[in-house]
């Protein structure tokens, strides 16, 4: 028999709140950071994932990196919203383990530069092509 695991999605239920400091809003983005983090563990463990928790914390602090030069308010409620949702999506396992894995390992692009910061820069790396890309 396969081990289940159930939650009570109400515990993890939050009204979607605004911010009204910045201070404020630091202080939420830190506490949604450490239940991500405190919950890597469970996470490896309800879904039977290949990896370690540490990975999924690196997976995690990546994530939140990514999004550190947001500065507008608005922007940033709308980015705990959605990441408040993801969490008591994993948590509550409302998703599939490819699901999870998926949302670990996105790949983060750097921005796109223009030609005058590549022309300044010196160098086109997307001009450049392997002889074995295969790409014609």
């Amino acid at each position: 028999m396969a081990a289940t695991a159930y939650t009570i999605p109400a515990r993890l239920a939050r009204p979607a709140t605004i911010s009204k400091s910045p201070a404020e809003q630091r202080q939420r983005v830190i506490q949604l950071y450490r239940e991500w983090y405190r919950s890597a563990p469970s996470i490896v463990g309800v879904y039977g994932l290949s990896v370690s928790p540490a990975y999924v914390r690196h997976a995690i602090r990546q994530q939140f990196e990514h999004n550190r030069h947001v500065t507008d308010t608005r922007a940033i409620d709308v980015l705990l919203l959605k990441s408040r949702q993801e969490y008591q999506e994993c948590l509550n396992v409302w998703k599939l383990p490819d699901h999870v894995m998926d949302m670990l390992s996105r790949p983060y692009q750097t921005p796109r530069k223009t030609f005058l910061q590549k022309f300044y820069q010196g160098r086109d790396e997307e001009g450049i092509r392997p002889a074995a890309s295969g790409v014609v």
